[in-house]
């Protein structure tokens, strides 16, 4: 009888260290599928317009611009996580860009208009961090827009030195550098209709 008890005490053993291998197994077999299928989806976005090279010389020394351009690189291929996880970092770097603007050609009011809107775009993305039942699409499209204003504020600061340098190059006489990159075509074309008195041989 004492080993008929023995026989069932090993073989009851054996039978729960099985169960228990058998269901780390699972256990682990399901946490690998868990690994594979949480791939998050990614928003990716087209690399928006950089400086050219007079304007980046020009803002080499704005720590503030230079911190949040690097910034956005990481808008460009983003997770809805991760762009509703940094949008408050974001949003400060906007702030400081804004509050620490100290070129003169940059402190025009469509200037700063463009900065001030995409603050705002900035705002509105930390804003749907708190927001529970914000869609993923909705995210995707705010992130999508920031990264356009963004392009936006850099193409208008291009315009600028664009128009600079072409005024240097025709030595236009005037105190106001012209932002409107049109304007200055045109000053051209009307330099070029001018007709020139030609000397009479005598």
């Amino acid at each position: 009888m004492r080993y008929l008890y023995s026989l069932l005490v090993i073989i009851l053993f054996f039978s729960f260290s099985c169960n228990k291998t058998k269901k780390l197994e699972e256990t682990t077999s399901t946490g690998d599928t868990l690994i594979v299928d949480t791939t998050e989806d990614r928003i990716i976005n087209n690399t928006s317009e950089t400086l050219i090279p007079e304007a980046k010389k020009a803002l080499k020394e704005w720590k503030e611009y230079q911190i949040l351009d690097k910034y956005m690189l990481k808008y460009y291929n983003v997770s809805n996580f991760e762009a509703l996880n940094n949008a408050k970092e974001l949003s400060d770097l906007v702030q400081h860009l804004k509050d620490s603007i100290t070129i003169d050609k940059l402190t025009a009011p469509n200037v700063v208009a463009r900065f001030n809107v995409l603050h705002n775009e900035t705002l509105r993305l930390a804003d749907m961090a708190v927001i529970p039942s914000i869609s993923k699409e909705e995210v995707k499209q705010e992130v999508k827009k920031i990264i356009d204003l963004y392009s936006a504020v850099n193409s208008k600061i291009n315009t600028i030195y664009k128009a600079e340098n072409l005024q240097q190059a025709l030595e236009v006489d005037t105190e106001e550098p012209l932002d409107n990159f049109n304007a200055v075509k045109n000053k051209i074309e009307a330099n070029k209709k001018i007709p020139r008195n030609k000397i009479k041989p005598q």
